[in-house]
C-alpha cells in the first residue's frame, strides 16, 4: 500500500506516540519526506517550544492572520531568558486555547507584561509554570526605585473565575554562588511581599489545585500557606524547595493539609546532618503523628462553634414586685423618714441553661507517602542511618497515634460522640466531619504498625543524577511539571 493512501487517523495514531519535545520537528520532517501523504499539519502547532527570541516574532507573523492555526496551539512554552516581552504579550493574546503554559521570565520582563498576559482568564489552562531569573550583570536600581515587583502577577491570577487548574509552578532560580561572590550589588527581587501568596491560595481559581511548586529562595513562605484555612483543599503534592523551611513548618504543613501525600523540601535544610541526636527521629515522629495535632485543632474549632451556637432555654424565676405601702391622709410626724437606704427587691435574672454536646475528633492515619529533602551538609554515607532514624521516629509516632485512638475508643463506648475528618475543611461547624457509628473506625486493618509502611525518604536532591529511592516523589513531580529541576 502506498503511503499517500493511508487514512488520516492512522497518521494521527502514529504521531501520538512521538515524544512531546521533538513532536514539532518530527511532524515537519514527516511532511517533507512524504509530501503527498495526508499527515495532519495541526500537529505542528500542538506543542510549541520557543528557544530563541526571533522565533517569537516569526511565530507571531505566521499566526497573526491565521485564525484556524491559533486554536491548534495547546502546549506553549518560552524557554529563553532574552525575549521581546511586548511581542510575546501580543502573541499570547491571539492564542485562546492554551492548556499548558511555560514562561521563562528574565530581566527583559516587567511586571506589567505579566499583568497583561494574565488579565484575561484562560478557561482551558491546566498547567501554569512561571520560572523567574531577573538577575543582571550590572548594578541597576530601576526596580527598587519604581517598586517593580511581580506581586501583582499573583493578584491578577487570584481574580480569575473558579476554573480547573490541577498544577501550578512558581519558581525563582537561585543566584549562582560563583556570580554572587564577584558582584558587590543587590540583585532585583521577584516578590517584595508574600501576602499575595495567601490571596492567591484562598481564591476560587485555585480551589481545584492538586500540585503546587513554590520556590522562592531563602524566603519564609510556610506561614503564608499553612496558616490559611480553606486554602487549596485538594492539594496532594507540595514542593517548597530552596525556601526557608524549619521542622516546625513541616508539622504545620502536615497539620494543615488533610490529603497531602508528597512533600519536596530540597535545599531547605530542615535537618542538616546527624550532629544533633534524635533530629531525624523527631522528623519521622512528626510525619506520623501530625494527624493527632490536626484532630485536636479541628476539635477546638468545633467546640468554639458549638459554644457560640448553643441552644439556650430561659427559665423566668422573677419575684413579683411588692405592692406600694398605703399612706394615710393627714399630717405626718417629724420622725417619719422620707427616704430609705434599703434597695427595692428586684426580679432575679432568668436562668440560662446551655446545652453543649461533648464531641471528640478521632485522628486519621497519616496520608504522607513520600518526603524528599537534601542538603550539601549531608554526605551519602549517612543516608542509610538517616533513613533508619526516620523509620524509628515514624514507628514511635504510630504508637502514639494508636494510644490516642485507644483512649478515644473507650470514651466512645462510654457514650461520647466521635467524629472524623473527611475533607480539608474546618472552622464552620460540622463541615468536613463525619460521625463515627462503628467500631472499625478505631481499629481498622491499617492501624497495625507493620501494615503501615513509613513514608519514603529520598535524600538524592533535585535532578536525575542522584540515587533516588524507588517510588519517591521526585519521579511524580517530573511527570507533573515536565521537567527535572
Amino acid at each position: 500500500m502506498q503511503l499517500d493512501r493511508l487514512p488520516v487517523e492512522l497518521y494521527t495514531a502514529i504521531v501520538s506516540h512521538l515524544p512531546a519535545d521533538s513532536l514539532q520537528q518530527d511532524v515537519l520532517a514527516l511532511t517533507r519526506a512524504i509530501p503527498r501523504s495526508p499527515v495532519p499539519i495541526y500537529h505542528l502547532f500542538e506543542h510549541i517550544r520557543l528557544k530563541h527570541a526571533r522565533q517569537i516574532i516569526q511565530l507571531y507573523r505566521r499566526l497573526r492572520n491565521a485564525i484556524d492555526e491559533r486554536n491548534w496551539v495547546k502546549d506553549f512554552g518560552v524557554v529563553t531568558w532574552t525575549v521581546d516581552a511586548d511581542v510575546l504579550v501580543n502573541l499570547l493574546g491571539i492564542l485562546p486555547r492554551i492548556s499548558s503554559l511555560l514562561l521563562f521570565v528574565g530581566p527583559n520582563f516587567a511586571p506589567e507584561h505579566l499583568e497583561e498576559i494574565f488579565h484575561k482568564p484562560r478557561q482551558d489552562l491546566r498547567l501554569l509554570s512561571l520560572r523567574f531569573r531577573p538577575y543582571v550583570n550590572r548594578a541597576t536600581y530601576y526596580q527598587f526605585l519604581k517598586g517593580a515587583y511581580f506581586d501583582t502577577t499573583l493578584t491578577a491570577l487570584s481574580r480569575w473565575p473558579p476554573y480547573e487548574l490541577p498544577a501550578l509552578s512558581i519558581v525563582q532560580d537561585p543566584l549562582d554562588p560563583a556570580i554572587a561572590t564577584t558582584q558587590n550589588f543587590a540583585q532585583p527581587l521577584v516578590f517584595f511581599r508574600l501576602d499575595p501568596i495567601s490571596v492567591l491560595l484562598c481564591s476560587a481559581y485555585i480551589k481545584s489545585l492538586k500540585h503546587l511548586r513554590l520556590r522562592i529562595p531563602s524566603r519564609q513562605v510556610c506561614r503564608f500557606i499553612s496558616s490559611i484555612p480553606f486554602s487549596v483543599p485538594a492539594l496532594r503534592l507540595l514542593d517548597l524547595s530552596t525556601c526557608n523551611v524549619l521542622v516546625s513548618d513541616v508539622e504545620a504543613i502536615l497539620t494543615r493539609f488533610h490529603g497531602l501525600q508528597h512533600l519536596i523540601l530540597d535545599g531547605c535544610g530542615i535537618a542538616r546532618d546527624q550532629s544533633q541526636a534524635g533530629e531525624w527521629i523527631n522528623i519521622g515522629r512528626i510525619c506520623a503523628h501530625a494527624t493527632v495535632k490536626r484532630a485536636k485543632a479541628r476539635e477546638k474549632e468545633l467546640k468554639t462553634w458549638l459554644e457560640r451556637n448553643a441552644a439556650t432555654i430561659s427559665t423566668p424565676a422573677g419575684i413579683p414586685e411588692p405592692a406600694a405601702r398605703h399612706i394615710r391622709p393627714g399630717r405626718r410626724g417629724l420622725a417619719t423618714a422620707t427616704i430609705s437606704f434599703r434597695e427595692a427587691p428586684t426580679a432575679s435574672e432568668p436562668e440560662i441553661i446551655q446545652f453543649i454536646p461533648k464531641v471528640r475528633v478521632v485522628p486519621s492515619l497519616p496520608t504522607l507517602l513520600s518526603l524528599s529533602t537534601s542538603s550539601s551538609f549531608i554526605p551519602d554515607v549517612q543516608h542509610q542511618s538517616i533513613r533508619e532514624d526516620f523509620e524509628k521516629g515514624w514507628n514511635e509516632g504510630l504508637a502514639q497515634l494508636a494510644a490516642v485512638k485507644s483512649r478515644l475508643y473507650q470514651s466512645w463506648r462510654n457514650g461520647v460522640k466521635m467524629m472524623r475528618i473527611t475533607a480539608d475543611a474546618g472552622g464552620v461547624g460540622y463541615d468536613g466531619l463525619e460521625a463515627i457509628e462503628v467500631e472499625n473506625a478505631f481499629h481498622s486493618e491499617r492501624d497495625a504498625s507493620a501494615s503501615l509502611a513509613p513514608a519514603i525518604l529520598c535524600l538524592a536532591g533535585p535532578g536525575t543524577s542522584g540515587k533516588h529511592m524507588e517510588g519517591c516523589n521526585h519521579n511524580i513531580a517530573w511527570n507533573v511539571w515536565n521537567d527535572t529541576i
